[in-house]
């Protein structure tokens, strides 16, 4: 048996994969934080600003799969670095583009960038940490993605841009030196605990349960953010609660980055076991419910309910590939959940959104993504969590 790492080599492990979790959001963040600068200068339309954001969330579902390949090719360690220079370079490129076609082509680029990090960092847990430090590895990846939405739409403007005379292109670029750093990093030396002999399959296993199960859920996580992100303020206005708008929208996100905290301490405990993940989405859409029949701060309670329980249900689920797969296998595992998860989490709120259009009533996007959700619950009740992970003694 290999030893078990010492605390320095643990802690340098979680510290490098708190800072990719990081540039997994990060990135993305930035551009709305920027938008009002960005589409003076370009004279963007509405929707083409809103692309700058969306258009890299639909990339992480189309580059997952290329994701896998370079896993299987190059290792979990060696794809993470490379994706992570494509997404720093993409996203610097951003502030560099001389007009609209350019500023999408490098959104898309970073979209795949940051794609092919997401099945690599599961693939990684389990050559870097032993068995029983796999969950509070991906609690402490998980944290830093959901704290990275706050670091990049909270500290751009009043911090970061100040730092480059107001320029929202040289912001971008700046944003992109520490991934760069955090590149070279990755190389420091540290000891494998497993390595997979010969060259593992990269394709997901369509023929594995798993592979819809886990991705099912994943989109009803992420439809249920993201979707009442987008229609949270139309919701608001048609109820006349528009003054609530600003506090209700910091505290919805707030509730993802303390959610990701609290999987901090209890994720040896929650992570692998069934009866936290039926609770956590039983609570997700009890809150989509609420939020739906209810107003005023009734509602809204019920929406940060949602929020916070839909990013323990995230993390839950990011965190089955490396306990449930092989090691050779986490790679293709995730690729296929993240591929199933994020198409469904745009296209539910975009079928949520077209309901909305035809009735009038943004209420019904909520409805549409709530039904979502209890058509997939029974996959959560079938779902075979056969690993039992042996609780860490020391985080």
């Amino acid at each position: 048996m290999t030893p078990a790492p010492g605390r320095a080599s643990l802690a340098l492990v979680l510290a490098l994969l708190w800072l990719c979790g990081l540039f997994l959001r990060v990135p993305i963040l930035v551009a709305p934080a920027l938008a009002p600068f960005i589409g003076d200068e370009l004279a963007l339309s509405q929707a083409l600003l809103g692309a700058l954001t969306t258009l890299p969330v639909f990339m992480l579902a189309v580059g997952a799969l290329p994701g896998s390949l370079a896993i299987a090719h190059w290792g979990p360690r060696n794809t993470l670095a490379l994706a992570l220079a494509v997404t720093a370079l993409a996203s610097a490129a951003r502030g560099l583009a001389p007009d609209t076609g350019w500023l999408l082509f490098a959104s898309a680029v970073m979209g795949l960038g940051i794609a092919a990090m997401q099945p690599a960092l599961p693939a990684l847990l389990p050559r870097w940490l032993q068995p029983h430090h796999i969950a509070i590895g991906a609690a402490v990846y998980m944290n830093g993605m959901l704290l990275g939405e706050f670091v990049g739409a909270g500290l751009t403007l009043p911090v970061v841009m100040p730092l480059v005379d107001n320029s929202w292109r040289m912001t971008l670029v700046l944003w992109s030196i520490p991934a760069l750093v955090l590149v070279a990093l990755l190389f420091l030396p540290i000891r494998e605990q497993h390595r997979p002999q010969g060259r593992p399959a990269w394709l997901p296993d369509w023929k594995q349960p798993l592979t819809y199960k886990i991705g099912l859920l994943l989109g009803m996580s992420s439809a249920l953010f993201f979707g009442t992100n987008a229609y949270l303020a139309s919701l608001l206005l048609e109820r006349g609660e528009g003054d609530y708008l600003g506090i209700t929208l910091m505290l919805f996100n707030l509730a993802q980055g303390l959610a990701s905290v609290l999987m901090l301490w209890t994720a040896r405990y929650w992570v692998g076991r069934k009866p936290p993940l039926l609770w956590v989405i039983y609570l997700s859409l009890a809150g989509m419910l609420g939020l739906i029949l209810f107003d005023g701060w009734l509602a809204i309670g019920f929406a940060i309910m949602m929020s916070f329980t839909s990013a323990l249900q995230l993390i839950l689920l990011v965190a089955l590939p490396p306990l449930l797969a092989p090691s050779e296998d986490t790679g293709r595992l995730s690729a296929g959940n993240f591929t199933i998860g994020y198409t469904l989490s745009f296209i539910v709120p975009l079928l949520g959104g077209l309901v909305a259009d035809w009735t009038g009533y943004t209420v019904h996007a909520l409805w549409v993504i709530l039904l979502y959700g209890l058509i997939t619950l029974p996959v959560a009740w079938t779902l075979s969590l056969t690993a039992d992970p042996p609780r860490s003694q020391a985080a």
